[in-house]
């Protein structure tokens, strides 16, 4: 009886215990894409280069952030500064398919209620991030692809371009070399806790070089390279995507978080460097969880990142 009674007491405790706050105001992380790159092709004016696009990417989420922005804004607001860096591979600095066009991905995912919105196959929408909220805010669906997603995006008033906006020439010699086994895995993304205690992802991609037969990868398949709950952490994922959508990793973390109690770094180590090492899917994650931790996983030999926090945490690198 005294054991009942003991035990009826600890369940009360905890079940009125408050909910445990963030430790951080806020924390931002961001990448730019991962991949086995070799160091010593990277002059130190490339990496300063990168190195200078991913801090001013990053500057512009932390000043929304501290500005008390909402999560979702904010990852919106950053992706689309990369997808207008031509550095990185999504928007103007897309790769070629076989044939010599653009086509690219992007989702979106707001921690607070799961709303996901995603576009696919699109080559006339300069931004597709903002597409992709627009799917989420503006319609009853999650993904559009190809023509449909384009028409969707024009009827909205996203800005439109015309296909030749996406041609930088490294992108288009990168074609001509055919080195869709070499280099990195082209994807940008961002993941942020905001000072309400939201989370949100975003990912924008231009998807594999020399890509053939409309293939769409983990970007815009919600779980897979991108999710977000407030209940557990918010992922960007970059990498080999076939095996990303196999093996669901973003939503694989949040469930780890949340089913079987680990922490945010323990779930993204297992994920990243247990279940795709086997499956030799190369790439990496970002994330941050509901208490402002943040991890960068990898199981390649770089990922370009960057990431603050409140707490004066902050930095970008490229290189493991």
């Amino acid at each position: 009886m005294r054991y009942f009674i003991a035990i009826s007491f600890l369940l009360i405790v905890v079940a009125c215990q408050k909910p445990k706050r963030p430790t951080k105001e806020w924390a931002i992380v961001l990448h730019g894409g991962a991949g086995n790159m070799d160091s010593t092709k990277f002059s130190a004016e490339d990496i300063q280069l990168y190195e200078d696009g991913l801090r001013a990417a990053l500057d512009i989420g932390k000043k929304a952030l501290v500005d008390g922005h909402l999560a979702i804004d904010v990852v919106e607001k950053v992706v689309k500064n990369l997808e207008d860096n031509p550095l990185f591979n999504a928007g103007k600095g897309a790769v070629f398919t076989n044939d010599g066009r653009n086509e690219l991905d992007a989702a979106i995912m707001d921690g607070r209620d799961l709303n996901a919105g995603a576009v696919a196959g699109v080559g006339d929408v300069r931004n597709p991030i903002s597409a992709a909220r627009l799917v989420m805010e503006q319609s009853p669906h999650v993904l559009l692809i190809g023509k449909g997603a384009s028409l969707f995006a024009s009827e909205q008033g996203v800005e439109m371009v015309d296909s030749s906006y996406f041609y930088t020439e490294k992108r288009w010699q990168l074609l001509q070399r055919s080195l869709q086994k070499a280099g990195k895995n082209g994807t940008v993304g961002c993941v942020v806790l905001d000072r309400n205690g939201n989370l949100a992802a975003a990912t924008s991609t231009g998807g594999m070089n020399n890509k053939r037969y409309g293939r769409v990868g983990d970007v815009p398949v919600i779980g897979a390279g991108t999710y977000a709950n407030n209940n557990t952490c918010a992922v960007s994922a970059t990498g080999h995507g076939e095996y990303f959508i196999r093996y669901t990793v973003a939503h694989d973390i949040s469930a780890l978080i949340e089913y079987k109690g680990l922490t945010l770094d323990e779930a993204a180590q297992a994920v990243v460097n247990g279940k795709l090492t086997n499956e030799a899917g190369s790439g990496g994650i970002i994330a941050v969880d509901k208490y402002g931790n943040i991890t960068l996983e990898m199981n390649s030999t770089g990922m370009f990142r960057g990431w603050a926090d409140a707490s004066g945490n902050e930095g970008v690198a490229i290189f493991k």
